[in-house]
């Protein structure tokens, strides 16, 4: 679309998703590559702690005591983000990669946590989803109750299939 500002033509795109133009491909090859050395999904994180033998990281839950009682990823260390700066160096050990959780997309408390443990020389990913995508695609869950699954959320993962395709 061609409009007129002040004795000026003024070019903009068809559609809004173009409006800023895409990145040169090695620009944003540059910027998924470094996205991948910083996230972990859930779905991969789970087939990696599934698979036996030792997954080479260890996942950490950074949410409240109240919030890990309700329900945790089996074999996660439970470390609220606060407590990162003066806990971190007792529960996790410094060799080790770190996965950190926390509920949600909605929820920066991995973030931060993964931040705080990167401040003290830890490596760490974050786990996309959270909590909450790690119940909603189907995967086993503890509670202060024992061990539970809910139905794979089908909007999330796709019904009776082993994984995603991605």
């Amino acid at each position: 679309m061609t409009t007129t500002q002040s004795n000026s033509l003024v070019t903009q795109p068809a559609n809004p998703v173009l409006r800023v133009p895409p990145a040169d491909p090695e620009v944003a090859a540059a910027y998924f590559g470094a996205s991948l050395a910083f996230h972990a999904d859930v779905s991969d994180v789970a087939a990696a702690l599934s698979a036996g033998g030792d997954p080479g990281f260890v996942v950490l839950d950074s949410r409240s005591t109240e919030s890990w009682d309700q329900g945790h990823i089996p074999g996660a260390v439970h470390l609220p983000t606060a407590l990162v700066p003066e806990q971190a160096e007792q529960l996790l050990d410094r060799s080790v990669p770190v996965v950190t959780y926390c509920w949600g997309p909605g929820c920066n408390g991995a973030t931060r946590a993964a931040f705080a443990l990167a401040q003290l020389g830890f490596q760490v990913k974050e786990m996309l989803g959270g909590f909450e995508y790690w119940a909603r695609e189907g995967f086993e869950y503890e509670t202060w109750e024992g061990r539970t699954v809910r139905d794979a959320d089908p909007l999330t993962a796709p019904a009776g299939a082993d994984d995603c395709g991605c």
